[in-house]
């Protein structure tokens, strides 16, 4: 036997492994994936040319990852265009106002998934495996449709615009 091996026998039974839904893990991480998510911003030359705050930045994001908790607790099928995300429709409204072209809204949209993945990398060890897939499928899913609704504010906000009085 090797002696990584013994050692390992003989250090006894390694720790309980707590484990927490995705859902869980997302909502008591917030503050962390939100920080993540603005320092990926901040290093983006196109969307840091709209001058924003801090608060304006990311003001609404904190409302999407609760929607996004909501959907996964909901066990909504995927595709569901069940759950209808405020928030997402707010943000495509205030990003028109502020200058944000759409390429700029699906830049934020696939940085907040990857902040949202970097979360749950970070506490892999805490996921049931069994229901991991189904849950990185709903996240993409709800952040898609997050995204979609507030496209469909975005265009009418422009359509608004376009209008004449």
């Amino acid at each position: 036997m090797y002696r990584g091996c013994t050692a390992l026998l003989a250090s006894g039974p390694s720790p309980s492994r707590v484990i927490e839904s995705v859902a869980t893990i997302l909502e008591y991480s917030i503050e962390s994936t939100i920080e993540a998510w603005y320092e990926r911003v901040k290093r983006n030359k196109k969307l840091t040319a709209v001058s924003m705050s801090r608060e304006q930045r990311v003001g609404h994001i904190l409302k999407i990852l609760l929607d996004l908790v909501h959907r996964l607790r909901s066990f909504k099928s995927l595709g569901s265009s069940e759950l209808v995300s405020a928030a997402a429709e707010e943000d495509g409204r205030f990003r028109r106002e502020q200058g944000y072209s759409a390429a700029m809204m699906v830049e934020e949209s696939r940085m907040l998934q990857a902040s949202i993945f970097e979360t749950l990398q970070k506490h892999l060890a805490s996921i049931d495996f069994s229901i991991l897939l189904n849950a990185v499928m709903t996240i993409a899913d709800e952040v898609d449709a997050q995204l979609s609704q507030a496209m469909d504010s975005y265009m009418e906000e422009s359509l608004l615009e376009a209008t004449p009085a």
